[in-house]
């Protein structure tokens, strides 16, 4: 019966061990302000991992639209019918590029129709500046809503690790305020302020580093995009030189 005894006792004692590094029973006996900060990491979190998958299919979305929008644009049709097949491209940031600049040369014929003069050939060398101008306007637009909620991903990267710090410290505070009023410095005085400490480290740095790396790898891909339409809009331009504006100033 002893030996009985004393191996329920080993057995009790390993279970109570093995629940009392339980990161949810901590994460339950932490105090007011881990609980805050795990739960401000925690919505941190939550909200880059939501603006990270939407800006994944944002950019697979993208990444479509623009094949098929090139593949129309490359055969040198006429304008009109890329301007057609552009209007239903709702993700493709290069076809609204397209779209402005080839709004800007239609009212620019619109206004050299109505106007009277033989200035013609200064009034076509305008139409140009005029075109150029609203495909680099078109392009900052689009390149700013691409880079939109990407702030938050470098906040989060930049600030969760700090806020996890601040639990870390709130931490050891805590377990040090147990010696100070046990008058003890054991493992069991101090073990809840330094688990609260090393799960604050833990969440911030699982909050961080996601972070990080999507606001980098979106941030790379925005400048894709960005130098995509930048190449575009000199194509456009020398396409609408060479096959409009020479034509109407040979004629």
């Amino acid at each position: 019966m002893a030996i009985e005894n004393l191996l329920m006792t080993v057995v009790s004692q390993a279970q109570m061990e093995r629940g009392s590094i339980s990161i949810v029973d901590v994460v339950q006996d932490a105090g007011f302000v881990a609980r805050c900060v795990l739960g401000f990491l925690c919505l941190m979190s939550v909200i880059s991992w939501g603006i990270m998958i939407h800006k994944f299919r944002l950019f697979l979305r993208l990444g479509k639209d623009t094949r098929a929008f090139m593949e129309v644009f490359s055969r040198r049709g006429h304008l009109e019918q890329v301007y057609n097949f552009a209007k239903r491209l709702k993700n493709c940031p290069m076809a609204r590029v397209f779209l402005a600049g080839y709004i800007e040369l239609a009212r620019q014929f619109q206004i050299s129709q109505s106007d009277s003069g033989g200035e013609d050939e200064e009034l076509l060398l305008e139409k140009l500046d005029s075109i150029s101008r609203s495909l680099e306007r078109a392009t900052a637009q689009e390149v700013t809503k691409l880079e939109s909620w990407l702030i938050m991903l470098g906040t989060t990267g930049s600030t969760a690790p700090f806020i996890g710090l601040f639990g870390t410290v709130w931490g050891i505070m805590e377990a040090f305020a147990q010696i100070g009023i046990t008058g003890a410095a054991s493992v069991a005085v101090v073990a809840p302020g330094i688990s609260e400490a090393l799960i604050a480290t833990a969440a911030g740095l699982f909050s961080a580093i996601p972070a990080v790396i999507g606001y980098n790898y979106f941030v790379y891909r925005v400048k894709i995009e960005a130098t995509n339409m930048d190449n575009f809009s000199l194509d456009m331009l020398s396409l609408i030189d060479r096959v409009y504006i020479k034509k109407s100033t040979a004629s």
